[in-house]
């Protein structure tokens, strides 16, 4: 318990939040050519700095717990100490979903925010390997994170992308490693299946489809987005037509199948697709050698923004385990942060491995939201990513100790 005293002492004796206001404010101040402003900024530093000393020379181990109160809020430090007691160890890799996790349309602007930015580039400082997992682009990605981290922290050889959702892995820096195409370890009877649908997936579109959606410039995923609006009405409707004609699509590019055997197979599969594909008959029979290129075969439905074919195989998790090998993280214990059901394969990886804890917004899917309250209660508010990357430095904090 001593040490849940410290924090509590840390917390009720010392203006914890004023603390963090000034690092914020000394961390984040744009640059500015104004004398002014400069002064401003010294000024901040310098009491920055002396309520800093304050903390140090108050506890043993001072500079852990000035850190504490000048990065985490009294609830993030006490979850991070509860972590501590949980796993006795420190995360030592992130593993980041950027939609609706690192970024919010609806709170962000589409943006990474400046404080989320600024952690990584300090877990960064601190040897934490980074992956961005995420079933966009590869060049989409490599976009914005150059904007928003810089050139030089994307291209030190810390940091991995996992993109089209674990299809490929590029990790800057790293010779014939730095980029892995994985699909093309898949066989030619799933390859085939795919090169056909991707072949004729306009092509062979309804006019609606056809004029209301495009094609996501993925490497091998096949991916239907709308024109309009991500949650709009029109949206919803389309992507709904959208992943019905995928369906029939697959089923005309899988020898031997109908399309009430795709329909049926993967409405069994998915609640959520179940509640978009019409006129499933009951008890239908999929031939065994159906079900066998199916079950190689993912198909993802995110309702008002993307029906999807993926590969089964290619998945966040293997993705994942290819990053960590490039980067040489032999021992995983990782903080992933998500919001759909492809993050939740990989909450769920490191859960049955002992190999992290996981961490989700208030709005993600009901099953990841189920998995990360019933594991560690890691649920934060819609744009605020940086709410859980201050309790896991926290957590890594005291782990030093």
């Amino acid at each position: 318990m001593e040490r849940y005293d410290r924090l509590y002492t840390l917390y009720d004796e010392f203006d914890a939040e004023s603390l963090r206001a000034y690092q914020d404010l000394v961390d984040l101040f744009p640059p500015v050519d104004s004398r002014v402003a400069l002064e401003y900024w010294e000024s901040a530093s310098d009491e920055l700095a002396q309520r800093k000393g304050d903390v140090r020379g108050a506890f043993e181990h001072g500079d852990t717990y000035a850190e504490l109160a000048a990065r985490a809020s009294r609830e993030q430090a006490f979850a991070a100490l509860d972590l501590q007691a949980k796993y006795d160890r420190g995360v030592n890799v992130l593993v980041l979903d950027v939609d609706e996790t690192l970024r919010s349309a609806g709170h962000t602007d589409n943006e990474i925010p400046r404080e989320t930015l600024h952690l990584l580039t300090e877990f960064h400082e601190q040897g934490i390997p980074i992956v961005i997992c995420t079933g966009q682009t590869l060049e989409n990605v490599k976009g914005f994170l150059i904007q928003g981290l810089g050139n030089a922290l994307v291209h030190s050889g810390d940091v991995s992308i996992v993109y089209e959702a674990g299809t490929g892995v590029f990790t800057p820096g790293h010779g014939p490693d730095t980029k892995q195409l994985l699909y093309d370890g898949l066989d030619e009877d799933v390859r085939s299946v795919f090169d056909e649908v991707r072949a004729r997936v306009l092509s062979d579109a309804p006019e609606g489809i056809r004029q209301g959606c495009h094609l996501q410039g993925n490497e091998f995923n096949v991916t239907l987005k709308p024109n309009f609006e991500t949650g709009s009405e029109r949206a919803r409707e389309l992507i709904d037509d959208a992943l019905r004609y995928e369906l029939e699509l697959l089923a005309d590019c899988v020898e031997g199948a109908s399309a009430d055997h795709v329909r049926a197979f993967y409405a069994e599969r998915d609640p959520e697709i179940a509640g978009v594909v019409e006129d499933v008959p009951e008890d239908v029979d999929v031939p065994e050698e159906v079900r066998a290129v199916l079950d190689r075969v993912d198909v993802a439905y995110y309702e008002a923004d993307a029906a999807e074919i993926a590969s089964r195989e290619l998945n966040k998790v293997v993705g994942v385990q290819a990053a960590l090998d490039v980067l040489d993280v032999g021992d995983p214990f990782a903080l992933v942060m998500g919001d759909s059901k492809s993050d939740l394969r990989v909450m769920q990886w490191v859960e049955e491995e002992n190999a992290g804890i996981a961490a989700a917004p208030e709005h993600a899917s009901p099953r990841v939201l189920e998995h990360a309250w019933d594991t560690d209660n890691l649920v934060f508010d819609e744009g605020a990513a940086d709410e859980i990357l201050r309790t896991a430095w926290a957590l890594n904090r005291l782990a030093e100790q």
